[in-house]
């Protein structure tokens, strides 16, 4: 049997017992075992002795999901966008997922839209639109005729980021993207752009400048010639995060894009950062915008098409990570505010 010798030159009775004490427990300790008084097994050791430990986390970052699109007339099937998970897909209301995105060159996804015409059409833009250090790019948008079995990538892949995407529910192939553009730098590709062909070919509709993107649009489901947008300028250094400027607005184009005017009667003026936008289906001159702004903003209530607008209240909870507002389609005073914490106005 191998032994160990140790020798000891201490000058006090008690130093000595104090270091052998020490000693002993360091060499049990190497042997992953700890025995009782008895020279056996402690019950505890004598039931966990043939576990062996494995790694459970923390990992890396990318818990967040970016978005849901769920099929109108089906809420069964529906898809989840994840910020750095890919895209999931669900049949069954849930109750299991499949991962359907997980062969794209990209795993970052910022928004989901399923064409209204044809639940098959799905589009992705990818890369979070969020704004942490640890927001992933993506590499521009993509398209599946099939419900998610194959995808295709169709470009703008120096946006980097896309907010949004949504389509003519007239026609599949007319889409508009909402793409932030580079979070660490200025970049030319941003802004809105529209495809009228699938994606084959793309127009930038709205520039604003290299600094300033669009991180929301909403088409009137009545008359989808309307659109309204959220410009957005940001800036992530490694030092910190500038998450506004002159550049944050909201745009409306009547004209399917042709030309946008900025809009400016009744809301706050100043650094704006961030917006959310959402129209009331039961009748769409009612417009709510949630918005960034240090000196007045909060939620505003449009009832003409966004040509003037009512601030109807301070909340806006954390908008550089959120600002997203939704109406309920049959009640235009049921409104959420979705962030963290969901949060729900009946006025």
């Amino acid at each position: 049997m191998n032994t160990t010798k140790i020798r000891l030159h201490v000058s006090g009775g008690a130093t000595c017992l104090r270091t052998l004490a020490l000693i002993s427990t360091v060499l049990l300790a190497a042997t992953g075992i700890v025995y009782g008084q008895n020279g056996k097994l402690r019950p505890e050791e004598t039931a966990l002795k043939n576990l062996q430990w494995r790694a459970i986390g923390p990992a890396i970052m990318g818990g967040r999901v970016d978005d849901f699109a769920v099929v109108e007339g089906n809420s069964s099937t529906f898809y989840v966008g994840a910020a750095t998970g890919g895209v999931w897909k669900t049949t069954n209301a849930g109750t299991t997922f499949e991962p359907i995105f997980d062969d794209q060159s990209t795993a970052s996804i910022g928004d989901l839209c399923i064409a209204p015409s044809d639940p098959n059409i799905i589009w992705v833009g990818s890369g979070e639109p969020n704004n942490r250090q640890s927001s992933s790019w993506g590499d521009g948008v993509y398209r599946s005729l099939d419900g998610g079995k194959t995808w295709q990538n169709m470009g703008l892949r120096d946006s980097k980021h896309i907010a949004r995407v949504v389509i003519d529910p007239r026609d599949p192939n007319m889409v508009y993207v909402a793409a932030l553009g580079h979070l660490w730098g200025p970049n030319h590709e941003r802004g809105v752009y529209k495809t009228t062909d699938g994606g084959k070919t793309w127009a930038q509709s709205l520039f604003v400048n290299e600094d300033t993107g669009i991180t929301d649009i909403a088409m009137d489901p009545q008359s989808p010639g309307t659109l309204y947008a959220a410009a957005y300028q940001r800036r992530r250094t490694a030092w910190g995060f500038n998450g506004g400027g002159s550049g944050s607005a909201i745009y409306r184009t009547i004209d399917a894009g042709a030309t946008w005017t900025r809009l400016t009667r009744d809301l706050p003026e100043g650094i704006t950062g961030r917006i959310g936008l959402d129209i009331f289906r039961g009748d769409p001159k009612i417009v709510y915008a949630i918005i960034e702004n240090a000196k007045g903003g909060g939620v505003f209530r449009s009832e003409d098409r966004g040509t003037t607008w009512k601030k109807m209240s301070d909340v806006d909870s954390r908008p550089m990570y959120y600002s997203q507002i939704r109406i309920e389609p049959n009640n235009d005073q049921r409104i959420w505010q979705c962030a963290a914490n969901i949060t729900t106005s009946r006025d």
